[in-house]
C-alpha cells in the first residue's frame, strides 16, 4: 500500500526551506574566506541575510498549510511516548524558523547593518535604533538559537532515518 503523503505544498515549502537552511549556513560559515571589508564578504552577509528573510516569507504559508492541510497519520501509528516528543519537536522547529530569522534582522538593524535590497544600493528601512550593547546581545542569542537549531534538525534527521530503517514506518516517505 503506498503511504499517504503530505500535501505537494507543504512538501515543496519543507524542501525548499531545507536548501535555504543549507545556503544560510554555508553564507554565514563561508564568509570568513574573503577578507573583512570586501565587497564578496559583504555579498555572503547579505545573502544570509536575505535567504533568512527568504526562510521567514515562507514560514508564513507552511504555518497556514499546517492548519489548512494537517499531516497525514503514519502507519502504523506511533505510540503516544513517541508521538507526544515528536509533536513538540515539531513545534519547536517552526518556532526556530520564525524566531531566529527574527532575531538576525533585529541584530543587523541594531548593529546598524544595512539589509540591501538585492542587486542595489537600496537598503530596508530600519525598523529599530542603532544600539551597538543590544546588538551584541541579540548576536549572541542568534548564535545560540543556531546551536540549537542544529541539534534539533540533526535530531529530526535522525527521527526520520529511525522510522524509516529502525521502526520501518511511513514517516519519512509522507514527505518526500
Amino acid at each position: 500500500m503506498a503511504a499517504l503523503k503530505y500535501a505537494l505544498s507543504r512538501r515543496w515549502l519543507h524542501w525548499s526551506i531545507v536548501l535555504l537552511m543549507v545556503a544560510a549556513y554555508l553564507l554565514i560559515e563561508f564568509r570568513v574566506v574573503f577578507e573583512r571589508g570586501t565587497a564578496p564578504r559583504a555579498a555572503m552577509v547579505q545573502g544570509h541575510f536575505w535567504v533568512g528573510i527568504a526562510i521567514l516569507a515562507l514560514m508564513l504559508p507552511r504555518l497556514l498549510l499546517a492548519i489548512r492541510k494537517p499531516a497525514p497519520p503514519v502507519s502504523p501509528p506511533l505510540p503516544r511516548w513517541q508521538a507526544v516528543p515528536a509533536k513538540a519537536a515539531h513545534v519547536l522547529l517552526y518556532a526556530m524558523l520564525v524566531v531566529q530569522p527574527l532575531l538576525g534582522i533585529a541584530t543587523a538593524w541594531t548593529d546598524g547593518k544595512p539589509i540591501l535590497v538585492p542587486f542595489t544600493s537600496i537598503a530596508l528601512p530600519a525598523l529599530l535604533a542603532t544600539d551597538k550593547a543590544l546588538a551584541d546581545q541579540l548576536e549572541d542569542i542568534h548564535k545560540l538559537v543556531a546551536n540549537g537549531f542544529y541539534l534539533v534538525v540533526g535530531l529530526h534527521v535522525l527521527a526520520a532515518l529511525y522510522h524509516h530503517f529502525g521502526r520501518r514506518d511511513d514517516t519519512l516517505r509522507r514527505m518526500i
